[in-house]
This record gives structure tokens, sequence and C-alpha cells, in this order.
């Protein structure tokens, strides 16, 4: 039996998505840009498939303008409004514990002169609404702040510091890397004063390879792929017509199922909370749900490097991470588990379980399980 718990690396294509999809590539193939009818087919798709997420998003399908996935979104999001805004000012606030697709880009504008400021959060991985009115300056041209966090689930008060930055009366723009966030938490870009906001695909059963960046009329931002002038000359490239409309789709079955969704992740997470609590030298970072996002769950297993207990698990069939699936592979520590104060022992035992709708209490207990079997044979090995 196969037990997957890292779907906030990425989620299973929904059964309809994928018939979406090869629907499309096989029949409506056209190039939605062609004037004949098997054009304008395939536009409708990419017409429609907006007109869905800015719906959810209660908001104009014109400001929606898709992309190739979140990285690409926070990476013009970021780097778009550097160039657009760069006479103005070169000063960027963001937080510590962002996402890499946010942090790498912030790293690149620095090393071509521009100013970051990283806020700190408190020991639950929350930022202060307050720390960020307090950093802004004339020249602050941005402020990037993530929704939930994609290691340990903790919910940024994003409706809160978009209602500060307003009162404020800064000309910054407001980019929340909503990720981790679309399609598992009502997020109103309009009303809560969002200015640019990135969202992927894969991550809510969705295509890989897809994504969206809502821009609102306000935000001066320059293009980054400059080519046919597809999606009103700010992103060329051929539309991806499957990709688009299986992204819709995707959002649209979690919209439409997502208070049922969010009490099935909350059971489970409480389940498997419940079950760490009853081992000895585990600890769990973050607020559980509904303080933290009720998809994650980032526990230490104290003495236990964290790959050698993922492989351990999947021995089993069972599936976790050992932080984030984009830069898992990098030896550098967490960034997030360090802002938040963690020890190194915490750090380099860390595991994250992340679910989806169909994630049930018997894989948890299952889970559980094999967690009282490995976790003391693995003690035992220990160097102290």
């Amino acid at each position: 039996m196969e037990i997957y718990l890292d779907n906030a690396a990425t989620t299973a294509v929904y059964p309809e998505v994928a018939k979406l999809v090869s629907d499309i590539m096989c029949g409506d193939y056209g190039n939605p840009s062609s004037m004949h009818k098997k054009g304008v087919d395939a536009e409708r798709y990419v017409v429609d498939a907006a007109k869905e997420i800015a719906k959810i998003l209660k908001a104009d399908e014109k400001n929606i303008y898709f992309t190739s996935g979140g990285t690409e979104s926070n990476n013009w999001a970021l780097t778009g409004t550097a160039l657009a805004a760069h006479r103005r000012g070169k000063h960027i606030i963001t937080t510590q514990i962002e996402h890499s697709a946010v942090s790498a880009p912030l790293e690149f504008l620095e090393s071509r002169g521009y100013e970051i400021t990283r806020l700190p959060v408190d020991k639950y991985g929350i930022l202060d609404p307050e720390d960020v009115i307090n950093a802004l300056r004339d020249d602050t041209i941005l402020v990037s702040v993530m929704a939930v966090n994609n290691e340990i689930g903790s919910i940024q008060p994003i409706e809160e510091i978009g209602t500060l930055l307003k009162k404020n009366g800064t000309e910054a723009l407001f980019h929340v890397d909503a990720i981790q966030a679309f399609g598992k938490y009502h997020i109103y870009p309009k009303r809560w004063n969002i200015d640019l906001l990135s969202a992927s695909g894969h991550k809510i059963h969705g295509p890989k390879g897809t994504g969206f960046l809502y821009i609102s009329p306000r935000a001066k931002i320059k293009p980054l792929i400059y080519g046919g002038g597809q999606q009103n000359g700010m992103r060329s490239g051929t539309d991806n017509v499957p990709g688009d409309a299986g992204l819709a789709l995707a959002a649209k079955i979690m919209d439409e199922h997502f208070d049922e969704n969010a009490a099935k992740m909350t059971a489970v997470q409480k389940r498997l909370i419940d079950g760490l609590g009853r081992i000895a030298d585990v600890k769990i970072h973050g607020l559980p749900a509904p303080a933290g996002a009720y998809h994650i769950v980032n526990a230490s297993f104290i003495g236990i490097r964290s790959e050698v207990l993922l492989h351990s698990l999947e021995e089993k069939g069972i599936y976790v991470s050992s932080g984030s699936a984009c830069s898992s592979h990098k030896r550098a520590p967490s960034a997030t588990l360090t802002a938040i104060g963690c020890s190194k022992a915490e750090i380099e035992s860390s595991i994250r379980f992340s679910f989806c709708e169909t994630t049930t209490e018997e894989e948890i207990d299952m889970t559980l399980e094999a967690l009282d079997r490995i976790v003391p044979g693995l003690r035992k090995y220990t160097r102290h």
C-alpha cells in the first residue's frame, strides 16, 4: 500500500483534469493565436480558464496572466516590478522565511544594487504586520510576503498587511506568494489590496508546468518574456492551452469542495499530531489548524537525520519530505527553521508531512505504527 504524504511538494492530478488535458492535446490542439476555427476554439479554453480563476479570486479576468508555474510567477512579480520601478527606488521588503522562488530572485536583485530588508518572524513563523510598516521607506518599491509557509505551514496576516499598506499610502506594491494557499484558503486580491499574487497548478491537483500571476490595475510591471505579444504583450509565447484549462478545472474542483476538503485535512492533521505527541523526543514546528495550515505538519525526530528517516519510511511505502522539495537537494540548513530559532539538531532531524483531501485517517494510523517501529531502532544507532 502506498501512503503519499508529500502533497506540499506536488499532488496527483485529478482524473477529470487529466482527461481534459488529454482531450485538448489530441483534439482541440489549435494555436490560440491562429485566426481559423481551430485557433478560436483553443483560445476559448484560455479565456474561460482566466474567467474561472478570476471568479474564485473575485477579481477581473483581464488581470490573470498564465505562466509556467509558481517559480516563474514569483520571478516575474519581483524582477518585473524592480525593472519597472528602478528609477523610483531600489528597496524591497520581504521575510526571512520565503520560498527559494522568492529569496533567490531577490538575491539576484541584491547583486544588482537593490537593497533587501528581510523581516524576522516569531517562533511560530508569523510576521508582525507592524514590522512591515516600520520598514517602509520613500524608496520602497515592493513588499513580498508568502501567504502560507511551505515548510511549517505558518499563515501570514496577509489581509491585515494589505490594509495597513493602503492606510499608509505607500506606492510600494504588495506581492503575495500564494502557492501553498490558493485552493486551500480564500484569498481575495482586490479586497486585500494585493497587487501581485502567484499561484501554481501542481499544488492543487492540476498539471505541472502551470500557474498564474494576478496583476492589479495599479501595478507597473515589466514583462520578462518577449516575442509574439501573447497575453496583451505581457507574457509572450504560445499559450499552454491544455495546461491553462487543466489548472482552471483543478481550481474549480478545489473551490467547489473547499469546506469539505478543509475538514478532512484538519482531522488527519490532528490525528497525526496527537500520535506524534506519544513518540519520545519529537518536536512539532509551527501551529496546527486553524492558526496554522491544515495540510502541513513539520516535526523533528531528535537524534535521527531526516534523510535516514525519510528513506526508512519510503521502504514501507510511505512518502514524506525532509523539507521544501525545490531545495531538498541542497545542504544548506532550512532558512525557515533557522528563522524560528530551531537548533541544529532539530533542523537536521525535521520531516514534513503534508496532506490532500484523499489522505485518510487509516493512512495516518499506519504511518504512526511505522514510526513506532522505525524510530526506536534508528535511535539505537545514533552517535552520542
